[in-house]
């Protein structure tokens, strides 16, 4: 087990966004969330990196510190206008591993240059970041993931708005990280890609549609349950939910 819900609700302002989960996740899973506009699951993956605090029940995260967690935010909530090169934005996967004052050594200047390298942006260490297109500054964002070295990385909207090479090569670096053992959890909107890509999904609409291999869990059944539900007509979809004891089992 790498992370165990346990009746847990999350949200603001005291309203719940996502309520009553329950379940399991196995260490080196490969999983999808997936959901309806609004269904919670950013906010879960926030809970996930202690981002954001259980309004009920707890996230048992097996012994797994902060610094353990990588987490991919969307685009939009980065300021490109702030004025830093690609280099220094990517050398700040290091921050917990050297802090605010240390300096860059010649073995974290060349994991720095590797990081860069294998995304594919060798040549544009120096350009500032405000002149990436989307998928450059996709790559990027994976570069700085790739430093962190963590056993559990989350990414929420990791293929938004970016071209069909950028989530190619982006989602073949995912395959390798779960080939190294690590376990990923992401938050998608493409089910096609999630079909083809992710074992395993969790869909929800604020609580759990459904969970499981992806090809039973994308089901039209179960996506239609999840539009009733977020459009808040889930009286008669309720009572149909599939449910198991675990989170990718």
């Amino acid at each position: 087990m790498q992370i165990c819900f346990d009746n847990l609700t999350l949200g603001y302002n005291r309203h719940p966004a996502v309520h009553h989960l329950r379940g399991e996740v196995a260490a080196g899973s490969l999983l999808a969330i997936v959901g309806p506009n609004g269904a919670g699951k950013s906010t879960l993956l926030k809970g996930i990196a202690g981002e954001l605090r259980p309004l009920q029940g707890r996230i048992d995260r097996n012994g797994l510190q902060r610094r353990q967690i990588a987490y991919l935010t969307q685009q939009a909530t980065l300021d490109t206008s702030f004025p830093i090169i690609v280099h220094d934005f990517v050398a700040m996967g290091l921050w917990r591993e050297i802090g605010a004052f240390s300096g860059l050594d010649r073995a974290r200047r060349a994991r720095i240059e590797t990081a860069i390298a294998s995304v594919g942006l060798s040549g544009l260490e120096g350009r500032p970041i405000g002149s990436l297109s989307g998928g450059q500054l996709q790559r990027a964002l994976f570069a700085r993931v790739l430093l962190q070295d963590a056993p559990l990385v989350l990414l929420d909207e990791p293929y938004g708005a970016i071209d069909a090479a950028s989530v190619r090569d982006l989602a073949a670096l995912v395959r390798h990280w779960h080939s190294e053992g690590r376990t990923v959890i992401a938050v998608l909107h493409d089910l096609e890609h999630v079909r083809q890509e992710y074992p395993e999904t969790l869909l929800l609409a604020r609580e759990v549609v459904a969970r499981g291999d992806t090809v039973s869990v994308l089901s039209e059944a179960n996506l239609l349950r999840a539009r009733q539900l977020a459009e808040g007509r889930g009286e008669e979809a309720h009572a149909a939910i599939c449910h198991s004891d675990r989170l990718g089992a």
